[in-house]
């Protein structure tokens, strides 16, 4: 049996051949998955039901499993008809800040905005999307993996 908290076949193998930069995505409930990922990058559906899992559940797995190197959440377009519902920070940015210190990581949240973010993600280095049923508004996690040389 494993000794670590995630426990996921698919996303197992896929983060054990990732390398430095690679990208791996976790997306929420209402992220394109199926068509804004990059040209290699393999699709793994979490969905059980509306909010299970979340993206914040999934990335307290992923960084416990993995050195990470950078964490870009989508950012929001004020310009997007969407924004006018988060006037500030998404809430769920201060799950994520939370679990960057429980895990004593030295990565910020670095955000992206919405068009800029969907362009990030369809580089050849993005290895993996993790689909999420995450309801929660501009949830998505853009994660660059790290070298476990330097933890």
């Amino acid at each position: 049996m494993l000794n670590t908290t995630l426990l996921h076949p698919d996303i197992l193998r896929i983060l054990a051949q990732a390398g430095h930069h690679s990208k791996v995505l976790i997306a929420d409930g209402n992220y394109p998955a199926a068509n804004k990922r990059g040209p290699r990058a393999e699709l793994v559906s979490l969905q059980l039901m509306p909010g299970v899992p979340t993206v914040a559940q999934v990335f307290e797995a992923i960084i416990g499993t993995v050195q990470i190197d950078e964490v870009h959440t989508m950012g929001v377009d004020r310009s997007d008809s969407y924004a006018a519902a988060t006037p500030g920070d998404p809430p769920v940015w201060a799950e994520y800040r939370r679990i960057l210190s429980a895990a004593k990581s030295g990565c910020t949240l670095e955000p992206i905005v919405k068009w800029d973010f969907y362009e990030a993600v369809a580089s050849a280095d993005h290895v993996l999307t993790i689909q999420t049923a995450d309801q929660q508004p501009w949830a998505n996690l853009l994660l660059s993996v790290g070298c476990r040389t330097f933890r």
